[in-house]
């Protein structure tokens, strides 16, 4: 699943295509997502000019000059700039025609991804509720430290909730907590202050270089420009179990945490 620097490596390969663009239709293929989009998303959106391009957790807010278009890539969604004429694929569900003669597709093989639409999108519900975004200054050690008190679930799932920090998906959390010397199966409850100080700067280091460095390429995912990630080169943990430690020369282990593999240290991380 694309995570944050994925979703925020879209964001800026796309934006500078969008912004101050009218949208001349929307082509929907096949509405059947993860939730149906709207019958109505051309009546919407045809006619409107795009005012901005931005990221809330992994949704894309494409604000309009009335209303906003959330996206959401799902398991396998990408967005390109195609040329006009350029023919559809068999997973090319949407596109907004742009006056600019380009078209803004979306492809999704798996069908997971999201296109809704909201005059109000961050009440939408999908958004209300979510914590604050990992590289903003309302996330620090300190709130780690203060929501984790007297909870019993392990650390990694406790960073990868919503409702603690959003973007924090399984492969930064792997790297977070390698880096910051944290075995992910301690429970969140037993980490001290100072420790979370640390995993909270990890994570804002590692999430930025991240987005810095184009996101993580996964099998399915490209950026908006084409082009894939380079991250996955710099990876320390994630997908890399039975292999060795490239600190300490230690045979990395794998465990399941939340449904999910996490590989970690047993040397490095405590």
């Amino acid at each position: 699943m694309p995570e944050l620097p994925e979703v925020e490596t879209t964001r800026r390969g796309i934006a500078p295509h969008l912004v101050g663009q009218r949208v001349a239709e929307v082509v929907v293929r096949e509405p059947r997502l993860r939730w149906p989009i709207p019958e109505d998303l051309d009546v919407r959106l045809s006619g409107q000019r795009i005012t901005a391009v931005e990221r809330r957790a992994k949704y894309l807010l494409v604000q309009a000059e009335q209303g906003c278009l959330i996206i959401h890539l799902g398991m396998s969604g990408s967005l390109r700039l195609v040329p006009a004429d350029q023919p559809a694929g068999k997973h090319d569900h949407v596109d907004l025609l742009l006056e600019s003669g380009q078209r803004l597709r979306y492809t999704d093989p798996r069908r997971f991804g999201a296109w809704l639409w909201s005059e109000a999108p961050l009440a939408h519900a999908l958004l209300a509720n979510l914590g604050p975004e990992p590289l903003s200054e309302a996330f620090d050690g300190q709130r780690l430290f203060t929501l984790s008190r007297g909870r019993s679930m392990a650390v990694k799932p406790f960073i990868m909730d919503n409702a603690v920090v959003v973007g924090v998906g399984n492969i930064y959390a792997s790297e977070a907590l390698f880096a910051a010397g944290i075995d992910p199966r301690r429970p969140a409850g037993a980490i001290s202050q100072a420790r979370y100080v640390r995993l909270a700067d990890e994570i804002k280091r590692i999430l930025a270089h991240a987005i810095e460095r184009g996101g993580t390429t996964l099998r399915d995912f490209v950026g908006g420009d084409g082009k894939p990630g380079y991250f996955q080169q710099e990876l320390f943990v994630y997908g890399r179990g039975g292999e060795f430690c490239k600190h300490c020369g230690a045979t990395l282990k794998e465990v399941r945490l939340g449904q999910r593999a996490s590989v970690f240290c047993g040397r490095c991380q405590r």
